[in-house]
This record gives C-alpha cells, sequence and structure tokens, in this order.
C-alpha cells in the first residue's frame, strides 16, 4: 500500500426512533476514515499523481470497511459519499487528488454498482474537527430521500502534516422520507441521475 496510514477508524450509526415513530428498520450509516500521511505537506507539488493512486487504494479499503461493518451485502448498499480534511500544512488539491480521479472505482466496486456521482467535501481542519461526509443514493441522483451525510471526528486528527480520508455507506435513505420526487423503488440506475 502506497498510503502510509496512521490510523483507521470505523463507526455505525442506527435510527431506530425519529420523531417519536418507530423506523422499522432501522436506517443504519457505515463510516471508515483512515488518518494518512500527507506526502506533500509543506510543498507544492504539481503532479499528484502519488496522492489519486492512495485514493484508488482507500476507495477499495474503506469502502469494503463500511460494508462490512453494516454486515451486508455490496449491492445491498443504497447511499454513498466520501470526504476528506487536509491539515494545515497541506492544501485543498490534495484532498480533491485523493477524492476524485480514482477512488470511485473501487468504491463503486464495494458496493456492487454505483451509477451516480459519489458525493464529496473537501476541507482544511485540526485535530477533533469534524467532517462531514454526504450522501447520496448509489445509482440515481435524483433520489431525494437519500441526500443526507454523516459526521466523523477523531481528537488527535488530521495533524498537521496528515490527511484524513473518509467513505460513507448506508442501508437506506433518510427516516421518513417525505419531500417527493423519485423513490429507491423507482430508480432504474442507467444514467446516474434516475
Amino acid at each position: 500500500m502506497n498510503a502510509k496510514i496512521r490510523k483507521i477508524a470505523v463507526s455505525i450509526e442506527e435510527t431506530h426512533l425519529e420523531m417519536g415513530k418507530s423506523i422499522s428498520p432501522p436506517t443504519r450509516k457505515a463510516v471508515a476514515v483512515a488518518v494518512i500521511e500527507n506526502p506533500f505537506s509543506g510543498i507544492y507539488q504539481e503532479d499528484l499523481g502519488a496522492l489519486m493512486d492512495i485514493g484508488a487504494e482507500l476507495g477499495a479499503l474503506l469502502g469494503e470497511r463500511c460494508v462490512q461493518a453494516l454486515g451486508i451485502a455490496g449491492d445491498a448498499v443504497e447511499s454513498y459519499g466520501k470526504s476528506a480534511m487536509v491539515g494545515e500544512d497541506g492544501e485543498l488539491e490534495h484532498a480533491a487528488a485523493i477524492l476524485h480521479p480514482k477512488l470511485g472505482a473501487p468504491l463503486r466496486k464495494a458496493v456492487e454498482k454505483g451509477a451516480a456521482l459519489v458525493p464529496s467535501s473537501k476541507k482544511m481542519g485540526s485535530p477533533g474537527q469534524v467532517l462531514d461526509v454526504p450522501l447520496g443514493h448509489k445509482d440515481a441522483a435524483y433520489v431525494r430521500s437519500h441526500f443526507d451525510g454523516i459526521e466523523v471526528s477523531l481528537n488527535d486528527a488530521p495533524r498537521r502534516d496528515e490527511i484524513m480520508v473518509a467513505v460513507a455507506v448506508a442501508d437506506s435513505g433518510r427516516p421518513l422520507p417525505r419531500v417527493g420526487g423519485l423513490t429507491h423503488k423507482e430508480a432504474e440506475g442507467k444514467d446516474g441521475l434516475r
């Protein structure tokens, strides 16, 4: 593995009750985060290929960890998302290099499809700061019930020379969705939109 990983954390969030209403089965989200050394910390590097390769490794590793955490098959995943937080000696383009060119394909393999773009966010941060990971339907971006997110924070990351990289998946949409639009059952997953 090209990534120098200091730590990995995985967590699951289950919602059983919302507005006094029982959610059955509960909505479940998993997020896996890797804290890695930023190889370009403190320097300007024109070629960010090394970070792109790290993104591919982490897409597979973190995507698989999320699916395993939920204890489901990859094709049972309905939503996914990705995010990265760069420590203060890095730059936002470092997060972009990890997230965009190569992380998506191995994540899609872990969730067995994924026709839609993987929602993402990037930010600069410091230890303990919250990283928001947006979620969207994996096959049809117009499924509004799956517009969601999950937070992750680690008390000691990212350090100034690190990057926190997170992948999240969910086995359903939000609890009690009622804003209309295309439903999960109606989604075709052919064009990534519908």
